[in-house]
């Protein structure tokens, strides 16, 4: 089973590549649903959290309050960079979790995505690593449409991200989205048929 790194800024095209992706057969894990998930449900990671920020950061009823916490490392480094060493540290150990259950279904790939998988270390997992990415403004506009938001905030979102030579830089292969959705996908099953094992897709 080959493991896909799956990364990029937002509105660059990753979700068109992952149902390329499916298609081959490959398991998808969605690092952002799977740490939306954590910050509810798991209690190792949460007792850490606890530990590190206080009890200011969860309410009466013991969930997280993502404001709370958000407005202790916002601006502070330090925090933040503390906060990012205990949950990436937690979300890749459940990633691998993940990836060996997909090697024991006999899966023929494991596909990652995560907007962090370089710096979680989540990419040490990987066999290979795919950076999408895209024109900024290409960007901004898809952002807009996808979600229903004002020019402005669609461009301080896309600000606020590494850009797309970052990425690129780091990634063993890239996937570049500056055309239609049927090119895009064209190129990623071009470049998945000469990673992913036939005998086994």
């Amino acid at each position: 089973m080959v493991v896909i790194g799956i990364t990029g800024p937002t509105g660059a095209g990753k979700t068109t590549v992952l149902h390329v992706l499916r298609a081959f057969g490959a398991a998808v894990i969605d690092c952002d649903a799977l740490y939306h998930n954590m910050l509810e449900h798991d209690e190792s990671m949460l007792g850490e959290l606890k530990n590190r920020f206080g009890e200011g950061v969860f309410g009466a009823d013991g969930t997280l309050r993502r404001k709370a916490l958000g407005d202790i490392v916002f601006g502070h480094p330090n925090a933040l960079a503390d906060l990012n060493a205990i949950t990436h540290r937690h979300i890749v150990a459940e990633v691998k979790r993940l990836v060996d259950r997909a090697r024991g279904e006999g899966r023929p790939a494991a596909a990652i995505d995560a907007v962090a998988l370089i710096e979680s270390g989540a990419a040490e997992l990987c066999d290979v690593t795919v950076a999408v990415t895209a024109d900024d403004e290409l960007r901004v506009r898809r952002v807009m449409l996808r979600e229903g938001i004002p020019e402005e905030y669609a461009r301080k979102r896309v600000a606020a991200q590494k850009p797309s030579a970052w990425f690129e830089a780091r990634c063993t292969h890239t996937l570049r989205n500056d055309g239609s959705r049927e090119e895009l996908e064209g190129k990623a099953r071009a470049l998945f048929s000469s990673i992913i094992p036939k005998e086994e897709s």
